[in-house]
């Protein structure tokens, strides 16, 4: 038991003394890792970072997660990343010299490699607002960082990654090479800023560029990371809007295998587009052109963004000339002075960084030092005094200009905030206590002018106004690419003057001057519509002719619009011309014709006249009522002239006058005849002993019949006018291309009642008349009434169908043609036999030949 004991007792020593010694162990802050040293470095009165790309690649390690892994190795020399650096160094300085802005305040700096490594940026920009001490009080671990703002020049995806670590920090980070439209969310990069435009207005602006030049069938090439794949998804959404479709949208990353590439210039091979809008870094292009230079694919024009279309380091690369007459979009180009001679001076740091001073020598100037460990003996020995200015090389270059000058922007607008917090004049409140809350607030609110006349600001996202130039690529004769300005785009403008592209003459792909023909389908011209082409994209269609009667005066018109009414498309469909008015006129064949029927008939009608009252004396002419005669040969002129009112442009008097006229001349004309007729009959009856019945129809009797069977119709035609009258009507119906100019009947029960009325009292005249038909020879004029009313009767029981079934004016010509066939059948089977007794057989024109009491006939 007592063993026991002793053993917990020693358990619980060794317990508390573990216990205290790590309450002795968290009493100090300890960093986690080794620390990360910047390459270049300034002490100032205060500081600021610096992210930058010193070198593009790292060597790989192998990790066993048993030890410790060692520092990443940083390889490859980026003389863009040296360029983006020495231009914050120049602002600094130009800062520091300066009177007027933070006067007595001096500027440092912390410079770190990210090594086109997200993570390594991520530790590096965490390291940068951090000491490097291992240990320290715990009251340090909450004290303010001793950077204030850190310029990151890296692309959009580690920029997104360190925005994302330090922005609950609010430590300001500038920007001027990350584009990204993601990064103007402030909900998650709320204290990132930049001097570059969004890719938002720059995958707009390229979509408009693609517009303006009529390219509607282009292929897409993307980086594989968060420029590229927003930049061309802001892009193909605005393409859409605008009518452009991507007939493939490819991928590609620089750690991707040779097959995968391969699989990319097969679709290329295999497109029929022949414009290629890239998003693409400069590594992944490098390996584009690489594989269409290996299968000798050119022609094609390119569209670039920002990111290589200035590049002249990307033209120097370009051996087979397959980006000659490129174009798209740039910063604007700028000259800063000093800046140039101030970065072709690298001397400086060799005081700074010697071991960095000595790695850029030798890689410029392909020497080795003495004491470099990396020296051999066949190596040139450098001697640190060579000509830089001779040199031609990337370094040397000066076409990213635009870009080294938002650097320099970035700067200036923290050095500005800076004033303005330290309430600077002629010199500066030290006193006041830094914060960087407060330094990105003064940030955000910065508006100035740099000394090149530049306005500097930002908007509500922390991003510039989107600005850009038009660049071309022009190759000349000795082989080297001129980057020529060709307009601007300015997103600040009116819509529709944001694109402007200046009269100069561009270059384009294989050295055309021809803006080349990218479409799926030719455009469809005016008289044609689009029809969609089943299961490809909208730009693939075909192009159909409009239908009769309806137009299309655009090119590519979606829809053929119908003309009006009064209007009918040309032969081209492209026009719509108004249609021809048809009516029955005077100057046709067909009407003169016509009219000349009419007047024959009437003329006709006045030489029966005028030959019964030549010869009114006569028993043939007195036989039967002189009277009745005289009226029915004039209501007979009246129905030939009628027709006339048939003829002609109907108007409002015209379509009353010519159905009612008609209507009640032939209710007198088959009156009169009815009369006859009556007339024919009564005189046989009269013959009979004992019959008086010529009292009951005499003269007067025979007048009001005629009045009274003319005053219905009269009275029909009155309900008519009143009621419903006709009225002049265009008819687009019975023909497409012409306009039928008719009389609308209005009531059509008037109408039917007239006629039908004129065909009872035809129907009774004929029915009487053919009682009438065996009369003695000597009274047989109701032979011939019977035989005009059989004639009357026939011609317009045809009527009906023919006006029924006829179109347009040939209507109207078959009622006409009904009214002269009718009178004539009237007028020559009723008085040409009369006129030929009178003036042919005169012996037969006595009172006892009418009488019946001549000499009888042979047997």
């Amino acid at each position: 038991m007592s063993t026991q004991k002793q053993e917990k007792g020693w358990a619980l020593l060794q317990v508390l003394l573990v216990a205290s010694l790590s309450q002795a162990e968290e009493s100090r802050c300890r960093r986690r890792g080794d620390p990360e040293n910047p390459l270049l470095s300034k002490d100032g009165n205060i500081m600021l970072g610096g992210v930058f790309n010193f070198h593009s690649k790292w060597n790989d390690r192998m990790e066993n997660y048993m030890h410790k892994p060692k520092p990443l190795q940083c390889t490859s020399l980026n003389f863009r990343g040296f360029q983006y650096a020495q231009a914050m160094l120049f602002a600094i300085e130009e800062i520091n010299n300066s009177t007027d802005l933070l006067p007595g305040i001096s500027l440092g700096y912390k410079l770190y490699d990210g090594c086109g490594s997200i993570a390594r940026g991520v530790r590096v920009a965490l390291a940068s607002v951090t000491d490097n001490e291992i240990t320290f009080a715990p009251s340090a671990c909450n004290r303010a960082a001793q950077i204030q703002a850190i310029m990151v020049g890296t692309s959009s995806s580690p920029c997104m990654a360190i925005a994302t670590v330090l922005g609950p920090f609010y430590i300001s980070m500038i920007g001027h090479i990350a584009s990204c439209a993601c990064l103007s969310d402030k909900t998650k990069y709320p204290s990132f800023l930049r001097t570059i435009p969004s890719d938002y207005y720059q995958s707009r602006a390229m979509a408009h560029l693609v517009k303006y030049f009529g390219w509607t069938w282009v292929g897409a090439i993307r980086t594989n990371d968060d420029y590229g794949n927003n930049g061309m998804a802001i892009f193909t959404e605005t393409a859409q809007q605008l009518g452009i479709c991507l007939e493939y949208s490819v991928s590609v990353f620089r750690t991707d295998p040779l097959h995968k590439i391969q699989q990319i210039i097969d679709i290329i091979k295999a497109s029929t587009s022949k414009v290629i809008v890239t998003f693409l870094s400069l590594t992944d292009l490098y390996m584009i052109l690489q594989e269409l230079s290996n299968h000798n694919l050119t022609g094609y024009q390119w569209v670039g963004s920002e990111s290589w279309i200035s590049d002249s380091q990307t033209a120097t690369r370009d051996k087979h000339r397959i980006l000659d007459g490129a174009i798209g979009l740039s910063i604007p180009k700028v000259n800063v002075s000093g800046m140039r001679d101030f970065m072709l001076d690298v001397k400086p740091l060799n005081s700074s960084s010697h071991e960095l001073f000595a790695e850029f020598w030798e890689n410029v100037f392909s020497c080795k030092f003495k004491k470099s460990e990396s020296a051999t003996g066949n190596q040139r020995e450098c001697t640190g005094h060579e000509d830089l200015s001779g040199v031609q090389n990337t370094y040397t270059d000066m076409s990213l200009m635009s870009l080294f000058y938002n650097v320099y922007k970035g700067v200036y607008a923290v050095a500005h905030a800076l004033h303005n917090i330290l309430k600077c004049n002629k010199t500066c409140d030290n006193k006041v206590q830094l914060d960087p809350f407060m330094i990105l607030q003064h940030i955000r609110k910065i508006r100035f002018k740099t000394k090149t006349g530049d306005e500097v600001y930002f908007n509500e996202n922390g991003d510039p106004s989107g600005k850009y130039e038009i660049i071309n690529w022009q190759p000349r004769e000795n082989g080297i690419v001129d980057f020529v300005s060709v307009g601007l785009h300015d997103t600040s403008l009116p819509a529709d003057k944001q694109l402007n592209l200046q009269s100069k003459p561009l270059i384009w792909a294989q050295n055309s001057p021809e803006v080349p023909l990218s479409v799926c389908s030719e455009k469809c011209p005016p008289g044609t519509r689009k029809v969609l082409q089943k299961g490809k994209p909208v730009c693939c269609y075909d192009c159909l002719r409009c239908a009769e009667g309806e137009i299309s005066n655009n090119t590519d018109s979606v829809t053929c619009v119908q003309c009006d009414p009064e209007f009918w498309s040309n032969e081209r469909r492209d026009a719509c011309v108004k249609k021809e008015a048809e009516f029955l006129s005077y100057e046709e064949i067909m009407g003169a014709l016509l009219t000349a029927a009419s007047l024959f008939g009437t003329c006709m009608t006045a030489v029966v006249a005028f030959i019964f009252f030549r010869y009114r004396q006569t028993p043939v002419v007195r036989a039967n009522n002189s009277e009745l005669s005289f009226l029915l040969l004039f209501s007979l002129t009246l129905c030939f002239l009628c027709s006339l009112t048939f003829i002609g442009r109907p108007s409002e008097w015209s379509c009353m006058l010519r159905h009612t006229a008609f209507g009640i001349t032939f209710v007198l004309c088959i009156s009169c005849v009815l009369g006859k007729t009556i007339v024919v009959l009564m005189a046989f009856r009269a013959t009979l002993p004992g019959s008086d019945v010529m009292k009951w129809f005499g003269p007067a009797q025979q007048k009001l019949s005629v009045l009274g069977f003319t005053l219905i119709q009269v009275i029909i035609c009155i309900l008519w006018l009143t009621i419903s009258p006709p009225f002049p009507f265009k008819n687009f119906k019975t023909f497409k291309d012409k306009i039928i100019l008719e009389c609308a009947l209005g009531s059509a029960a008037g109408f039917w009642a007239v006629l039908g009325y004129i065909g009872l009292l035809a129907i009774l005249c004929f029915i009487l008349a053919f009682l009438a038909r065996k009369l003695p020879d000597n009274f047989n004029e109701a032979k011939f009434i019977t035989f005009s009313m059989l004639i009357f009767c026939a011609v317009w029981i045809t009527f009906i169908p023919a006006y029924v079934s006829s179109p347009g004016k040939f209507s109207v010509a078959v009622e006409i043609f009904a009214i002269l066939a009718s009178s004539f059948g009237l007028l020559i089977c009723i008085f040409i036999p009369k006129c030929y007794i009178i003036l042919l057989k005169p012996e037969k024109n006595t009172k006892k030949n009418m009488m019946g009491k001549g000499a009888p006939k042979s047997s």
